[in-house]
């Protein structure tokens, strides 16, 4: 029994519509993501306000750095505080929230649920502002 060796030759050249898909299929996940990360961080779920005393106020991250806290809410004298996790994405809002350390705040903040990473911060309440208490 003799066997002939079948000749698979290939003549693969990159057309300029081959070229076109391959960039297609690379490219459409990467704007899929961009799309839903822009949405997810543009439209909140809620919005709302808690009063309290900022407790941790840390800026945190290995690559992304974003400024993360910790409010502690007390509804009545003698009670355990309930906390607050919050993210902030601006500068001039961590400042304003370092100045006002040990001091009673009103955070204003919005929900955003499915933010797809923690690069945007590390919790989905992101506080938009700050506004200090009388004692």
């Amino acid at each position: 029994m003799n066997f002939n060796p079948v000749n698979f030759k290939f003549d693969f050249h990159l057309t300029r519509k081959r070229k076109f898909i391959i960039a297609g299929i690379l490219l459409t996940p990467i704007l899929i993501f961009a799309l839903y990360a822009w949405s997810a961080l543009q439209w909140s779920y809620s919005e709302g306000e808690r009063a309290g005393f900022v407790q941790k106020f840390s800026k945190r991250g290995w690559l992304c750095k974003t400024w993360e806290g910790e409010l502690a809410m007390v509804s009545m004298p003698g009670t355990n505080p309930e906390k607050f996790y919050f993210s902030v994405r601006d500068e001039t809002i961590a400042e304003h929230i370092n100045g006002s350390l040990g001091r009673r705040v009103a955070l204003t903040y919005q929900q955003h649920k499915g933010v797809p990473t923690t690069c945007f911060g590390e919790t989905e309440y992101f506080v938009v502002a700050v506004k200090v208490l009388p004692q």
